[in-house]
């Protein structure tokens, strides 16, 4: 087969785009905590984390500020550890993320009453840390 030559410039790009992705996929991140989204989201080193299988309200549904704020006062500029799976929603990475005295911070927030288990991702695992106060919390469709 030959290859135009008006066309490598394009294979490069693409190539580059690729491999300069990275994966995250099945792999350890470390480091501080630099921005609360929610209580389900937080950034490491600038790195957005779904924290999986958690369902937090959302920052306009009742309870979703509070819920954020009890996430910064946890781990902002805090160091954290985050397992990602490698699967991706919108612009974050899935992983379940735990303290420096390895704590998991799902389960830390539902015990809390700050989220709930969503068992469509968690597969029940934090159903035994959820409160009277987190299951008044509402529970996502997507959980179901």
């Amino acid at each position: 087969m030959v290859l135009d030559h008006t066309l490598a410039p394009f294979f490069l790009i693409v190539a580059c785009l690729v491999v300069g992705q990275p994966s995250y996929a099945g792999e350890w991140i470390e480091g501080r905590v630099t921005h609360v989204r929610d209580v389900d989201t937080i950034e490491v080193e600038s790195r957005a984390v779904r924290l999986n299988g958690v369902d937090g309200p959302e920052l306009d549904e009742r309870g979703g500020q509070a819920a954020k704020r009890w996430m910064q006062r946890l781990v902002l500029r805090k160091p954290v550890r985050c397992w990602l799976n490698g699967d991706r929603t919108y612009d974050r990475w899935v992983g379940t993320c735990y303290t420096k005295s390895e704590e998991d911070l799902g389960a830390l927030a539902i015990s809390a009453g700050q989220a709930r288990d969503c068992p469509r991702y968690s597969d029940g695992k934090y159903a035994s840390f959820e409160t009277d106060e987190s299951r008044r919390l509402p529970i996502h469709g997507y959980c179901r």
